[in-house]
């Protein structure tokens, strides 16, 4: 099956050669072909380049007219918590009348609600509440996408999250990875027995989850209040030994010393980051650990957001993601992330692009497949609306700018 999309205004992220990952300055620039084609074939980028150099559409099964109109590479969301179960609007108002994130926790919101509402819901029941929030970031244009545990903190029900995800990816043509969460917060029971659930993580949970192979990685809420440096590296340290790689919720309201110690356990990507020190800077220099802004939370709750011009200027790499969940981010709009990060984190259009796909795609180990133009690399595309430039996306940032989303090939 071959599909030609001609005439295409900008094709974007145009990369001959596959680039893991952009740094600092690199970020700024994002490679463009004007009046370009696209050749796919079967699920992949065949060939592209000027309409000049385009192929004859005799052996061509579809064709697609795209003028006047952008093309790129889908968006790669590196954090989620898209399976949950119900909502927390309430919590919403709460905020609205002055309660604060803490405030909402400590009297049984946050986390633990989301728990207990999900240790109610069924298997069936919370893959169909999920399944609608996948299908609606496939039409928002994201082709990648991780997703979380971490509102079971039970071992039945963190099992139930993430046999939902496996379920999700195999039913959906969106890339999907599985992050175990169990360390998202302390349960009730053991509110004051802190070493008891880490040592139900570490001995019950985590086997348990790799023996059913339900996750690629291992996360932890290290964060005052939450989980120490000292707890999230002995569960650090423990998902390693099964396979699950470190990525990390860290600095979204303190810095306490947890993006050196996740640095030096090997951490995939550090995320959040609201808060960042010199200190924090200086351990992520030369480190293969990526920086990940959520934006969108910080619009939602209204805390500071990542500083994304002193990561840039410091020479670090950045990614960009939804962290979509039911409290404090209940958004996967990518299009809206990429337009909150150039509005409110002074992120150029082309660094913001960058951070969502080829950045994005490091930070959930899926680039050799997606992020960028790249021959061999899967046909997951954007085609938009006619646009007067790329610019138009995120400055456009309440209006839908997408006409069609191919995944590996595939109109969706």
């Amino acid at each position: 099956m071959k599909t030609l999309i001609k005439n295409i205004k900008e094709l974007l992220q145009v990369r001959d050669i596959h680039i893991d990952k952009l740094e600092g300055s690199e970020m700024k620039n994002l490679p463009v072909i004007q009046n370009a084609y696209l050749l796919i074939e079967n699920d992949n980028i065949k060939d592209y380049g000027s309409m000049m150099d385009c192929p004859s559409e005799t052996a061509i099964d579809k064709v697609i007219d795209a003028t006047g109109q952008t093309v790129l590479p889908t968006w790669v969301d590196s954090h989620t918590h898209l399976v949950y179960a119900g909502n927390r609007e309430l919590e919403f108002v709460d905020r609205i009348n002055g309660l604060s994130y803490e405030e909402i926790f400590e009297r049984g919101g946050g986390i633990l609600n989301s728990a207990k509402k999900l240790q109610e819901t069924s298997e069936d029941d919370l893959y169909q509440q999920s399944s609608k929030r996948l299908e609606e970031i496939i039409k928002q244009g994201t082709g990648a996408v991780e997703i979380k545990s971490g509102y079971g903190l039970t071992l039945e029900s963190e099992l139930k999250m993430l046999r939902v995800i496996k379920r999700l990816k195999e039913n959906y043509p969106v890339a999907i990875k599985a992050t175990f969460l169990g360390a998202h917060a302390f349960p009730t029971k053991y509110k004051d027995n802190h070493q008891g659930y880490i040592d139900l993580l570490i001995n019950e949970m985590i086997p348990a989850i790799a023996q059913e192979n339900l996750a690629n990685y291992i996360d932890a809420f290290l964060e005052t209040g939450y989980f120490s440096v000292a707890e999230t590296e002995k569960i650090m340290q423990a998902g390693q030994k099964y396979g699950l790689t470190p990525k990390i919720h860290v600095n979204q309201f303190t810095a306490i010393g947890g993006i050196k110690s996740c640095v030096e356990n090997g951490a995939l990507s550090v995320d959040h980051l609201e808060v960042v020190t010199e200190e924090d800077i200086e351990a992520l220099k030369g480190s293969k650990t990526m920086p990940v802004a959520l934006p969108t939370c910080s619009f939602f709750i209204s805390i500071p957001y990542t500083p994304a011009r002193k990561l840039l200027d410091a020479g670090l790499p950045l990614a960009i993601a939804s962290d979509s969940n039911p409290g404090t981010t209940p958004s996967g709009n990518m299009n809206f992330v990429v337009a909150t990060a150039c509005i409110k984190m002074r992120m150029t259009p082309e660094e913001a692009i960058n951070a969502a796909t080829i950045n994005g795609a490091y930070a959930m180990e899926v680039g050799t497949d997606y992020g960028s133009i790249t021959k061999g690399k899967k046909a997951s595309l954007i085609i938009t609306k006619p646009l007067n430039s790329f610019y138009e996306l995120p400055y456009a940032f309440g209006s839908n700018l997408i006409d069609k989303v191919i995944l590996n090939g595939e109109l969706q």
